[in-house]
């Protein structure tokens, strides 16, 4: 029955939205724990390049899913999914109300939807042949290659996004089944939850690419040089890597680019990425929209976003 069914708050929205602030607010209003939706803050050390929130910035409220991996250690999907169930359990037997809060939207949609991961093999040396071919030809040729017979996984993928491409691949080459059915099948599942979903957004996307910009250049003059040399000389890096910030930092740190060169690109690269949020969070016809540059204030805002969260419980 949909009384059984666990509450559930989501929070999502482009990077340098608010959702930090919101789901803070919301939490305090409505006795709420957060589990993170974010697929950069899981790892340790990555503090400022990911926008972790400060202890000042949780005001007291307990945060979950965040800090907890060495960078070096892979992370899927199927693990995150796993850790985020168990933890709104956790956060229910307690009688506090979970805000799932992030903008890997992936990870909501794992979370919100249900999504089963079928234990499908991996297969290191094709991995490796896959990943020697995106050297030798690009991600591009790759993603054309998916494309041919898994046209709706290749529509998602970003060729930046190289890990998920091959793994796509693979899953076709093992299985005979692309990456779209499999996904289509694990969503059967009914869903434990009863969600509502806030969305913040902007009517004006420059006021977005200003908050951007500036949150780039706090990120800066609170230490990002100094973090991004540290978590680079960590061996075995895979995903944690790839995390806007240090990738940009890298070619300055071997001498290719000047810092304020190397600092634009992180910009641009952030701009980038909300786009490619906002872009995923579109598509889901179950986001309540609340638009940031509607609102006078924070409080205001959270006001609003109360009201949607108040037949939840």
């Amino acid at each position: 029955m949909a009384d059984e069914k666990i509450p559930l708050a989501v929070v999502l929205g482009p990077t340098a939205s608010g959702k930090t602030a919101l789901a803070v607010d919301l939490a305090l209003r409505f006795g709420g724990e957060i589990v993170s939706a974010d697929s950069m803050q899981i790892y340790k050390g990555m503090n400022i390049a990911t926008a972790k929130p400060t202890p000042a910035e949780m005001r007291g409220v307990p945060h979950h899913l965040m800090d907890f991996l060495d960078p070096s250690e892979g992370f899927s999907v199927a693990d995150y999914a796993a850790l985020a169930h168990q933890t709104i359990r956790e956060i229910r037997s307690r009688q506090r109300l979970p805000i799932l809060a992030g903008g890997t939207g992936l990870y909501i949609d794992a979370v919100v939807n249900n999504i089963s991961f079928a234990e499908i093999k991996t297969d290191p040396r094709l991995r490796e042949e896959l990943m020697q071919l995106a050297q030798q030809k690009g991600a591009v040729y790759l993603l054309n290659e998916l494309k041919g017979f898994d046209p709706d996984t290749a529509a998602k993928l970003h060729p930046n996004n190289l890990p998920r491409i091959i793994r796509a691949i693979e899953v076709y080459r093992l299985t005979g089944v692309t990456m779209a059915e499999h996904q289509r099948r694990s969503k059967m599942n009914p869903t434990p939850y009863r969600s509502v979903l806030i969305g913040l957004g902007f009517r004006d996307r420059q006021k977005l690419y200003e908050r951007i910009d500036a949150r780039v250049d706090r990120m800066l003059e609170n230490g990002l040089l100094e973090e991004a040399r540290t978590v680079l000389q960590k061996k075995g890096l895979k995903t944690a890597a790839q995390a806007i910030g240090y990738k940009e930092l890298k070619r300055y740190f071997d001498g290719e680019e000047s810092l304020a060169e190397a600092a634009e690109k992180i910009r641009q690269e952030s701009r980038r990425y909300a786009k490619r949020q906002l872009t995923w969070f579109r598509k889901n016809t179950s986001v309540s929209w609340l638009y940031v540059d509607d609102y006078q204030n924070m409080e205001e805002l959270a006001e609003n976003a109360a009201e949607k969260l108040k037949n939840l419980l």
